[in-house]
C-alpha cells in the first residue's frame, strides 16, 4: 500500500487529481479542496490515506500531475 498525504492548505482545487484518479481522490463538498475518498482514509483524516495496489499507479500519476505539487506519495 502506498501512503498519501495531501497538503490541503496549498491545494488550488484544480481537480487534476480527481480527473486522474477519481477512485481515490475527490474534492471536498464544503471547501472544494482535494481529499482522499472516505474508503481509503487513514485515521479518518481527509488529507491522508493508503492506496491499494490496484490504485497505486493512478495515485502516483495524480501526484506527478498536480500543478502545485501538494500530494506526497511514499
Amino acid at each position: 500500500m502506498v501512503k498519501v498525504i495531501i497538503n490541503r492548505a496549498e491545494c488550488v482545487s484544480c481537480g487534476t487529481c480527481v480527473d486522474t484518479c477519481p477512485a481515490f481522490f475527490e474534492l471536498g463538498k464544503e471547501d472544494t479542496l482535494s481529499q482522499v475518498v472516505e474508503a481509503y482514509r487513514t485515521e479518518g483524516k481527509p488529507e491522508q490515506g493508503e492506496a491499494p495496489p490496484d490504485l497505486e499507479d493512478c495515485v502516483i500519476e495524480a501526484a506527478d500531475l498536480c500543478p502545485v505539487q501538494v500530494i506526497a506519495v511514499g
